[in-house]
């Protein structure tokens, strides 16, 4: 047995290298984006995202890492650093102010100055434009819950500020933390582009790891307790203050109906865990009507909290013509978190593959993650006689439908066959993500569900325990 492990293990060393180390520091994608528009933009930079998912992080390692000389100042906890955007008359009186609370000097063409927690402040559109257009600095801004304090912020006209939208960390960022070889990725990369099987010693092994990711999540520090101790119970406990920050996140910042909010919130894992998926107003009140509610999922939405998968009555390009707004799946930013409050304690039931809990909706939550975060904008399909697609997704100008299947019968799939038959759709393949290896049958694209990984939207400029042995991974 022993010769024959050894064996398989040389088989697969053509694919593979080891690492010295896994670093503290945490790969991101982003990091790439924000080099770009250093070393070629004069516009202002500005990172969105949702609380607790390394803005903070990425925005200060890049400066440091690269020896850019700047000053830091958080306005969420620096008072005088708020009072002086709220009250400053001036971009020159403003400049001298932030100044003033630096310890370092600002040389004009030569300092980066990062104002982190914008959202804080109470009309930070002009003051930014000021700053960015009338000085010699280059300006990085970071926040949360932008899309609610600062609703604005998306119609911010073109050539003093550039957004970028940041989500948790992706599958393939995860496997870079925990040591996965960027030879081990290409060449996953590589079966996918071929449509040929992964080494069998190698999916099982992705296919271990990518459990793990379903219950760790991408929340940036729950990932770095899972690198440092491989305690579960270490994660759980930065899920629960990111789940409790979340929270009281709601009652900060929307007073007028936190509640209803809350209990939208509290209603995610219980709603993606019925058999369609589908948000039911009727869960929150059987009177409820989408109108009385439709700010409070808005807010969500604009958090960065829920992920919304609208219907699109007519899966045909572009899904957006027939988009209904009422209709929809709701997500949470996070599978980790999701599968925290779905399976707090009892997370060792997916790493053990145990058939009994209902897995459907987490790995739905994955995939709707993975793709946002690679920039596609999220559709499904239902139809009553066909039945429901779980995704759509836009690539090229074309529509591909794409099924999700976390148990063994993954080729029982009636409503992607009837859609793929249907010649007035043209499309040129459907994807089903599953557990097993990679296969091509009638236009059907079986991948193993890690692939999610590796299906990027072209057009997406802004982002492209218990021990698990990788050994043979990195």
């Amino acid at each position: 047995m022993q010769k024959l492990t050894e064996s398989l293990l040389e088989k697969c060393s053509n694919y593979l290298i080891i690492l010295s180390r896994v670093t503290d520091m945490l790969y991101r994608k982003l990091t790439k984006d924000i080099q770009d528009w250093y070393q070629n933009s004069s516009t202002g930079l500005l990172i969105d995202g949702a609380r607790q998912i390394g803005k903070t992080t990425i925005i200060r390692e890049f400066l440091v890492n690269n020896n850019i000389r700047f000053i830091e100042l958080n306005l969420l906890e620096n008072k005088l650093a708020l009072e002086a955007f709220n009250t400053a008359t001036t971009e020159k009186d403003l400049l001298f102010r932030l100044s003033s609370l630096s310890n370092k000097e600002l040389i004009e063409n030569n300092t980066v100055i990062f104002i982190d927690e914008i959202q804080e402040a109470n009309d930070a559109i002009t003051p930014i434009k000021f700053l960015v257009q009338n000085t010699k600095f280059k300006f990085i801004f970071s926040g949360s819950l932008l899309g609610v304090k600062m609703q604005d912020i998306q119609s911010v006209p073109v050539g003093f500020l550039t957004v970028f939208q940041m989500y948790p960390m992706d599958f393939g960022e995860f496997c870079k933390a925990v040591g996965v070889s960027d030879r081990t990725l290409s060449y996953l990369n590589e079966c996918l582009e071929s449509k040929k099987p992964v080494d069998e010693i190698i999916h099982k092994q992705m296919l271990n790891l990518f459990k793990t990711y379903l219950i760790v999540g991408g929340m940036p520090q729950a990932v770095s307790e899972y690198v440092k101790t491989n305690d579960m119970t270490k994660v759980n406990r930065v899920l629960e203050n990111i789940d409790f920050g979340y929270r009281q996140d709601i009652t900060k910042y929307q007073r007028t109906n936190k509640l209803l909010i809350q209990d939208i919130y509290d209603l995610i894992p219980s709603e993606l865990n019925a058999q369609n998926k589908r948000f039911i107003l009727k869960s929150l009140n059987k009177k409820a009507r989408f109108y009385q509610y439709e700010t409070s999922f808005t807010w969500l939405k604009n958090s960065g909290v829920g992920l919304f998968v609208h219907n699109a009555d007519n899966p045909v390009y572009p899904l957006l013509a027939s988009k209904e707004r009422t209709l929809f799946k709701l997500f949470l930013c996070d599978v980790g978190l999701l599968t925290y409050k779905l399976y707090t304690g009892n997370q060792i039931l997916i790493l053990n593959g145990d058939s009994n809990p209902n897995y459907g909706a987490v790995y739905e939550a994955v995939v709707a993650q993975e793709l946002k975060a690679h920039g596609f904008e999220l559709f499904y399909n239902s139809d009553k006689k066909r039945g429901e697609i779980d995704f759509l997704i836009e690539k090229d100008n074309m529509v591909i439908p794409l099924e999700v299947k976390s148990g063994k019968n993954y080729k029982r799939h009636s409503a992607l066959a009837q859609l793929m038959a249907n010649e007035a759709f043209h499309y040129r393949e459907g994807i089903v993500l599953c557990n097993d290896n990679v296969e091509v049958e009638n236009r059907i694209v079986y991948l193993p569900i890690y692939m999610i990984d590796f299906i990027q939207n072209a057009k997406n400029d802004g982002q492209k325990l218990v021990h698990l042995d990788i050994s043979s991974l990195i």
